[in-house]
């Protein structure tokens, strides 16, 4: 088995329990923006993102936790340099979110890059004076309490949804487990 670590995992809020419809995960709003990332990679192949979701088999949304879903989780956290949490006012402090944010910070160490879906402008996310995060981007921390308890014990990069901001941080050697920056919480100034 490769220690070869080159994906990116996006952690991304799927309801619970999991829908029975044909759709299942894709009739989640988050699971959209998940779904634009492999779209620009599709249409670009210089578009930085390798996607660790592609590296295991898939799995059904109603497969058994312990056996299957959560070792799957771990299996691609394995394999992955970084983590993109799209946080949005939609997001659910659900397992599955819980799982990946913990084990892929506290276990693997994985910087993450949280995309806020709900901003596209860098003055979205901070005060542009004082350099201090805006309070709407704080109140989306509360909504993943694991996430915002360990969000200083990696690097993590908060920026909008914005494709070219992506691009640049997905590229950004800091936000890569091998070669990560110190553990702060960092943002593009505007």
């Amino acid at each position: 088995m490769s220690n070869y670590r080159n994906g990116n995992y996006a952690a991304f809020y799927v309801d619970e329990p999991f829908s029975t419809s044909n759709l299942g995960a894709y009739a989640t709003k988050d699971f959209v923006y998940y779904n634009t990332l492999k779209a620009w990679k599709g249409s670009d192949s210089t578009f930085p993102f390798n996607d660790s979701h592609d590296k295991t088999y898939n799995v059904r949304d109603s497969s058994d936790w312990e056996k299957t879903l959560k070792p799957r989780i771990h299996d691609r956290l394995n394999k992955s340099k970084s983590i993109i949490l799209f946080l949005s006012s939609r997001t659910k402090n659900s397992k599955a979110l819980r799982e990946e944010i913990d084990f892929g910070i506290n276990t693997k160490g994985l910087p993450v890059i949280v995309v806020y879906p709900d901003f596209s402008e860098k003055s979205d996310i901070i005060n542009c004076k004082s350099k201090t995060f805006k309070k709407q981007i704080t109140d989306l921390w509360d909504k993943l309490p694991r996430f915002r308890d360990l969000i200083l014990n990696v690097p993590t990069f908060h920026i909008p949804n914005k494709k070219s901001l992506i691009r640049s941080a997905l590229s950004d050697s800091d936000f890569m487990v091998s070669t990560k920056a110190e553990s702060k919480r960092y943002f593009y100034d505007c």
